[in-house]
């Protein structure tokens, strides 16, 4: 038997360790061969030492996540308890998708994350579907940008509907390509995380990656590309349905959007969710779903989703409601 003594400095052991130790112990079930016992701001670790360096690597990752996010749930516990198999250590270093600009490792984060990952892989076709601050985009700009790197394509393409979110875009000043930077500003934001400014300025120039609004697809034929549709919530079905019919030979296609956000106008319904009730049983597509689980914005953006997700069920509730009421005073007239 080893035993190996982590000390916690500087957390809030409430927070860390969970009400009643309730982290601790999801760890300790998860690894019954080994004695987890924490006390004060100390963690005790008995077992044989091939599964004490996992539960350290387990904890460090932990402890990683809760300084980077301010929080630690079970959920949390439960995806890092998933990336079980080879040592903690080495599983994250093949999770890199790729390493970016000032030593940024670029990586999933979360079990749906890697989920999104995977099906890339697998498909030549991929619907990333979340809310806010999910890291949807961001994952797969690495990826396409892990591709280009690779040699696997010859360029990447990305695009996003220009669709107003409650702003006019003509009382924006400047010339077109000035309207459209602030709709296209979170890819610039992904891509100088991963490729160095002059490289970057170098690509745009001679079109190596083209960012774009979606009408600028019409009529092209995407080969030889990674290609990224962001905001597809916001495509109509004339829309989704030409940009699907672009692919060309050797293209990867990932889709991202966020069914809760359509910012069409009111009778115009998303060309997203239809595109995914036709082609849900087509070979060859993947699909993932990623949730409030998977937010690494600020600790505060999953609480805003789920109390904007929590509104919004209790709204359906009172249309039922009302409209049971209507029928029933219809009944009696």
């Amino acid at each position: 038997m080893v035993e190996k003594v982590i000390t916690l400095e500087n957390i809030p052991l409430l927070d860390f360790l969970g009400s009643g130790n309730e982290n601790i112990k999801q760890i300790a079930a998860a690894f019954p061969q080994s004695k987890i016992v924490s006390r004060g701001n100390e963690i005790r670790i008995q077992g044989r030492a091939p599964e004490i360096l996992r539960i350290n690597d387990l904890l460090n990752m932990l402890l990683q996540h809760f300084h980077r996010f301010g929080h630690i749930t079970p959920d949390n516990i439960k995806d890092y308890i998933a990336l079980e198999g080879a040592p903690f250590e080495e599983n994250q270093k093949n999770d890199v998708i790729i390493y970016g600009n000032k030593g940024l490792v670029v990586k999933p984060k979360s079990a749906n994350q890697r989920k999104l990952v995977e099906a890339a892989f697998k498909n030549d076709l991929v619907f990333a579907l979340g809310p806010a601050g999910t890291g949807k985009t961001y994952i797969a700009v690495a990826l396409a940008v892990r591709a280009l790197k690779n040699r696997e394509v010859k360029r990447i393409i990305i695009t996003r509907p220009a669709v107003e979110a409650g702003e006019n875009l003509g009382f924006l000043p400047g010339d077109l390509q000035e309207k459209l930077d602030p709709y296209l500003r979170p890819i610039y934001d992904a891509l100088s995380d991963m490729v160095p400014s002059e490289k970057l300025k170098f690509y745009q120039e001679t079109r190596v990656i083209e960012i774009a609004p979606l009408a600028y697809m019409r009529g092209r034929t995407l080969h030889d590309a990674f290609v990224l549709l962001d905001e597809a919530q916001n495509t109509t079905s004339e829309q989704i349905k030409m940009f699907l019919t672009r692919m060309g030979p050797n293209s990867k296609v990932i889709i991202t959007g966020d069914q809760t956000q359509v910012d069409l106008p009111k009778r115009q319904k998303s060309g997203l969710n239809e595109a995914l009730r036709i082609l849900k049983d087509v070979k060859g597509i993947g699909f993932v779903h990623l949730s409030g689980k998977d937010v690494i914005r600020h600790k505060l953006v999953k609480s805003i989703i789920e109390a904007y997700d929590k509104n919004e069920s209790q709204k359906e509730v009172r249309r039922d409601e009302n409209q049971s009421g209507k029928g029933a005073d219809e009944g009696t007239a």
